[in-house]
């Protein structure tokens, strides 16, 4: 069984990005479970997309949450 991955889009300069980041960090490293980060400042589609939820999580292709991670929730779903 692979493990769950989470990705995480966000920007720079973001309280709540820097807030959402330590959960997950928290959280990926407790259960062996990664994540990936992403500007979206990158792009300008993510940026219509997600301009105004970020952060924005998803776990395994599926929107998780946004612009706060709910700790408790994100363990539930990973495990």
């Amino acid at each position: 069984m692979t493990k769950p991955h989470v990705i995480v889009y966000s920007r720079p300069g973001c309280h709540l990005c820097d807030d959402a980041r330590a959960v997950v960090e928290r959280v990926c490293a407790d259960l062996g479970t990664s994540y990936d980060e992403i500007d979206i400042t990158t792009s300008p589609e993510l940026m219509q997309v997600y301009g105004e939820q970020i952060p924005v999580t998803f776990v395994d292709g599926r929107q998780h949450d946004f612009w706060r991670v709910d700790e408790r929730r994100l363990r539930a779903a990973l495990r």
